[in-house]
């Protein structure tokens, strides 16, 4: 059925073996065999992007078999989000490569809206800059810190930005605009995940902050406690980084494609971001 749509989209499709493998219950092949296949798709001429099928685990084990060098001399369009952002970091800041947060073949295009895949496609075929990013209608875009921000798109999922930290591949976000999104996780693990960033200075680094989606946050056991928003005025605030919150990127049924690696200048006091290069050449 993926297949099927991606094909529907305008697009031929070449798929890896691994995405009929599984290995330990939760990932799709032995790390190594993973990591070769995704060499093996950026050196392989027929290929001009990669979307992955789903997220889940286990993409940081990828990051020591990497061939960095074949990707430097073969750049290529590489698509995905959640777990994915172990890669787009790694694509990012070992081969200078922008990357697209967007959604997956399996877990997003196979019940996606007009606006997801306008979006997307938005991202990947046109070579103009994105400019102003639209929220989805009747979604908007809240400031917490007014200011303006200028600078490369970084980030993805909260999670597994902090799962890098202290490794030779944790996020570098000197002079970035931060996104972050997440999905599942209770106030108390954000605020625990935040704090382990703003304590590693990668807050006060940034030049602004956006908030993604923040789907299925909701905590059974501190119902009466904080929120995810009063998560991030208690630990991000502070820091006076032009921020915002609830753009519709991550984990929510209908999504904005973000490319990341590329100038945006965040308007925090207007709820606005405005991407101002192209992932795409002309």
């Amino acid at each position: 059925m993926a297949i099927q749509v991606i094909r529907e989209l305008g697009f031929q499709v070449k798929v890896g073996k691994s995405c009929y493998e599984e290995y330990g219950g939760y990932l799709a092949g032995p790390p190594k065999n993973r990591a070769d296949e995704l060499n093996e798709m950026f050196s392989d001429p027929e290929i001009d992007a990669i979307l992955c099928l789903r997220g889940g685990y286990g993409t940081p084990q990828l990051l020591p078999y990497l061939d960095y060098e074949t990707i430097v001399q073969h750049p290529k369009l590489f698509i995905g989000y959640s777990d994915i952002t172990a890669l787009h970091t790694v694509f990012l800041q070992k081969c200078g490569l922008a990357t697209v947060h967007g959604p997956m073949a399996t877990s997003d295009l196979l019940d996606s809206d007009d606006f997801t895949r306008t979006s997307l496609l938005r991202v990947l075929m046109d070579p103009t800059p994105l400019g102003i990013v639209q929220n989805p209608e009747e979604e908007e875009i809240f400031s917490l810190v007014d200011g303006v921000a200028e600078g490369e798109m970084v980030g993805g999922n909260l999670c597994l930005v902090t799962a890098l930290m202290g490794t030779p591949y944790e996020l570098d976000t000197k002079g970035k605009i931060l996104f972050l999104e997440d999905v599942g996780e209770e106030p108390f693990k954000v605020d625990r995940m935040l704090t382990q960033l703003a304590l590693a200075g990668k807050i006060e680094e940034a030049a602004g902050i956006i908030f993604g989606t923040f789907t299925e946050s909701e905590s059974p056991n501190y119902s009466h406690g904080f929120d995810t928003v009063d998560v991030f005025k208690t630990i991000v605030a502070p820091f006076g980084k032009p921020t915002i919150y609830n753009l519709q990127a991550g984990h929510c049924n209908t999504k904005i494609t973000l490319p990341f690696g590329v100038k945006a200048k965040l308007d925090a006091t207007n709820g606005s971001l405005s991407i101002e290069e192209s992932v795409v050449q002309s």
